[in-house]
This record gives C-alpha cells, sequence and structure tokens, in this order.
C-alpha cells in the first residue's frame, strides 16, 4: 500500500499537542482591523483548541502526526 500524503495546507495550520488535541489559530486578524475593537484584536491572537466534531478530518490530512 502506498504512503499516504500529509495535507501541506493543514500542516501549516495545525499542531498537535502533548496530550493529543490539536492547536489552531483564529481567524478575522488578516483585515479590516480599524473597525474591530482593541479587545477583539487581542484575543485573536490567542490560539485555541480545534472542536471536537472536526478531529476526524484534521486527522485524516495529518496522517503521520500523533
Amino acid at each position: 500500500m502506498p504512503k499516504m500524503k500529509t495535507h501541506r495546507g493543514a500542516a501549516k495550520r495545525f499542531k498537535y499537542t502533548k496530550n493529543g488535541k490539536v492547536k489552531r489559530f483564529k481567524a478575522y486578524k488578516s483585515h479590516l482591523l480599524s473597525s474591530k475593537t482593541r479587545k477583539r484584536k487581542r484575543n485573536l491572537r490567542k490560539g485555541t483548541m480545534v472542536d471536537a466534531t472536526d478531529m476526524r478530518r484534521i486527522k485524516i490530512m495529518l496522517p503521520y502526526s500523533k
């Protein structure tokens, strides 16, 4: 059976934590920032975990991660 390929776009966007959860960055931080509040932009900087409903799709795209 041939090797599975890692989805390179997903590999750049998601990282596995030590416990096997997947970390991601938040959207809406690239442009039109003048209308967003300082607090909202500050909170968009922080990473967050991928929802459990999306975990199956991420694991398919990143077969050789945890």
